[in-house]
């Protein structure tokens, strides 16, 4: 019995021991390491661009090494000196998902990227690793990234008022979601705070948000746009706007994204956040997410609420889409021999590791979509944008169907595992 309580109590101090404390090694502010990923359906190059101060860190000082294993992309950040890992995190890009499409075997393009960490006091190392399409991981760029070097940009950031629209705690230990215009001129400001609101009155509204609401604060950036509107090339609509946001993202008219990333980046860079949302001045239905990116959708479709809370289920903990008969652009985007890392997904492949666990025994896998089964926790095929070989938790979710405050226990666990990631 004592040995046992000794090898324990060593197991912990290992385990102590091997945490990070925030205060040995960063600030409370934002280094931001911008670059380039470029290439086609055959790979990529990556090209370093600027280092950035920006003002604040509003990350959980506790949670400094990513424990989701989310996102096609991971960086790593190690003190230079010691070579111990202090942060790290997944994410994914619009790049990831454009090399899948019929464009990249033509042509090879580049994407504007960024990646954010605590302003470390010392030299850093950083590591950009990216997933190959077998699943396994390689490093693609590394650089040493030193705090102190002239060279980092430090100049003030941009001038626009911002609002914290609600207040609920101090930003390191909440989930801090910035809101961002765009198509809204000076003179629409108001408007865009009153839309503001309401967006985040839906995310309140939907479960499991609303049982976490004093866990999260919401701002708002008040950056106008030069013209009312956002781009929309399907009907030759071209604005002058501070984001360039527009429909037809990799040729899908609903798809409503920007590749201007520096921008987004730089005006939300304004407040204390975790997570930025765009909202731009359109009645069209569409949006678009990416998780540890951004989530955008228009403010006046009578799909709003859906199309937040849907598009913020991406962005926020890369839940994955579980439909499979809309357009989409990607090809292939799962392999049915690999196990998806969206927690809402499976192959099959690895199903211990997923909701496996949360199931009645009784419940057979796959489960079939019969009358039977309806609202029933299982294993459904059907997602991930095809009909075979991908399954999804339940038959109906907010992530399949145009559905509001209807997320599956497998999706709501995701989202609360999430927030208390930040807040806890």
């Amino acid at each position: 019995m004592k040995k046992t309580l000794l090898v324990l109590f060593l197991m912990a101090a290992g385990m102590l021991a091997a945490q990070v404390k925030f205060d040995d090694y960063f600030t409370d502010k934002t280094m931001r390491l911008d670059y380039v990923r470029a290439g086609n359906d055959k790979g990529c190059s990556i090209y370093f661009e600027q280092l950035k101060q920006e003002p604040y860190w509003s990350g959980n000082k506790n949670s400094l090494i990513d424990k989701f294993e989310y996102g096609h992309y991971r960086y790593y950040v190690y003190d230079a000196a010691s070579d111990k890992l202090i942060y790290s995190r997944g994410y994914n890009s619009l790049y990831d998902e454009w090399e899948t499409t019929e464009e990249a075997r033509v042509i090879s393009r580049s994407f504007y990227e960024t990646v954010i960490f605590p302003y470390p006091k010392n030299k850093v190392r950083v590591e950009l690793h990216g997933r190959l399409r077998d699943g396994s991981y390689v490093k693609q760029f590394e650089m040493i990234a030193d705090p102190n070097d002239k060279f980092v940009r430090k100049e003030k950031p941009l001038d626009y008022p911002v609002t914290k629209v609600v207040d609920n705690g101090e930003p390191m230990k909440s989930v801090d979601i910035v809101f961002l215009p765009d198509g809204y001129t000076s003179a629409e400001m108001d408007k865009f705070l009153k839309d503001v609101k309401t967006y985040a009155d839906y995310i309140f509204g939907c479960s499991p948000f609303k049982e976490y609401k004093d866990k999260i604060n919401i701002w708002a950036v008040q950056s106008p746009s030069m013209e009312s509107g956002v781009d929309n090339p399907g009907t030759g609509t071209w604005k002058n706007n501070i984001l360039g946001m527009s429909y037809f993202a990799t040729d899908v008219d609903r798809y409503l994204m920007t590749l201007d990333i520096k921008t987004v980046r730089d005006l939300a860079g304004l407040a204390p956040y975790d997570n930025i949302c765009i909202i731009s001045n359109s009645s069209k239905y569409g949006g678009g997410a990416i998780y540890n990116y951004y989530t955008s959708f228009p403010n006046e479709n009578s799909n709003g609420a859906y199309l937040i809370v849907h598009e913020f289920g991406h962005h926020f903990c890369a839940l994955g889409d579980e439909y499979y008969t809309s357009e989409v652009s990607v090809e292939e985007y799962y392999k049915t021999n690999i196990e998806p890392y969206e927690a809402n997904l499976t192959t099959l492949v690895d199903f211990d590791r997923k909701w496996k666990g949360m199931l009645d025994k009784n419940t057979p896998i796959p489960t079939p979509s019969t009358p039977e089964y309806k609202g029933t926790l299982g294993v459904f095929e059907g997602g991930g944008y095809v009909a075979k070989g991908v399954y999804r938790p339940m038959q109906d979710c907010t992530m399949k169907t145009i559905s509001y405050d209807n997320f599956c226990p497998v999706c709501k666990k995701a989202i609360v595992d999430m927030i208390k990631y930040y807040s806890d």
